[in-house]
């Protein structure tokens, strides 16, 4: 009886964690905290160009979407996760990435103080294991860290639903990035 009992406990403590999610060899959180606000994963995949793996992407937000457009809509705090699986992206080809996203989803934003200064802030290149977040708050703001440093923020609604669009507006930045990022 003793043993069955620590085994129901011991049971109900796994259960009660979240484990990590294994994709492409990284272990991705099923939550992170924004904001003092816990997030949920609500979808990932991979960015692919030319059949070169780039990075993992994933999206986090406390409410669960069932369209692009919902995401778009709402206000709050969310979190896209890049893992980076490549060797070496280098920073002129992330600029030149955000860029055409920005330009094919969100062009008012193109040549905009916000949409410069949010471009800026990615002055390194990106490695094999490279964590990038871009916190989109609830406020309008958009914060950017590499590994654990912050690159700097911005506070601009505009920018921060430009941002979100690069993966999740009507041309994507990936198609199938979109679709799992969207938890398809």
């Amino acid at each position: 009886m003793r043993n069955l009992f620590a085994a129901l406990i011991l049971t109900l403590l796994c259960a009660s964690q979240s484990p990590a999610i294994e994709v492409a060899g990284v272990k991705l959180d099923q939550t992170v905290t924004v904001h003092s606000q816990q997030l949920n994963l609500h979808g990932h995949g991979i960015r692919k160009k030319f059949f070169v793996k780039v990075y993992i992407g994933s999206l986090y937000s406390a409410k669960r979407f069932t369209s692009a457009g919902d995401a778009l809509r709402d206000n709050g705090d969310k979190l896209i996760r890049m893992v980076f699986l490549h060797s070496k992206v280098g920073k002129e080809k992330i600029i030149e990435a955000f860029s055409e996203g920005l330009t094919n989803n969100s062009p008012d934003l193109v040549g905009s103080p916000e949409a410069k200064k949010f471009l800026s802030l990615f002055s390194a290149d990106f490695h094999r294991g490279d964590v990038v977040d871009l916190i989109l708050g609830a406020d309008g703001s958009v914060a950017a860290s590499h590994n654990g440093k912050a690159l700097g923020s911005i506070t601009s609604p505009k920018l921060a639903r430009g941002v979100l669009a690069i993966y999740l507006g009507d041309k994507p930045a990936d198609d199938d990035l979109k679709k799992g990022m969207l938890g398809n």
